[in-house]
């Protein structure tokens, strides 16, 4: 199992169950014209790295289900996915495995 955590933090995030831990891809500081759009007007990118994952679904059997998730992949998600969670100036979101739409391979 894998862990958030920050260079030089001794502040460590694991996921609980079937969540996640998620660090956004930046958004783009340009438009394809070379406007540069201020932070407000940018949008969430719903792109990102899985940095932790928790020890998976627990199943009614009460086994858990393996995640199909592993640290460091690029995943897509819904813009409303997962809560917001800010660890040493680093933004992190929590989400469910389920709120992940696919893996960019």
């Amino acid at each position: 199992m894998a862990t958030a955590t920050k260079n030089k933090s001794k502040v460590r995030l694991q996921p609980m169950g079937e969540r996640i831990v998620v660090q956004r891809v930046e958004s783009e500081e340009t438009t394809a014209g070379g406007i540069v759009l201020p932070d407000s007007a940018r949008e969430k990118p719903a792109r990102g790295t899985v940095v932790a994952i928790g020890s998976g679904k627990l199943l009614d059997d009460g086994t858990r289900a393996k995640s199909q998730l592993k640290a460091g992949e690029v995943v897509l998600f819904s813009s409303y996915a997962g809560e917001t969670v800010e660890i040493d100036d680093v933004e992190y979101l929590l989400m469910r495995e389920e709120d992940v739409l696919a893996v960019v391979e």
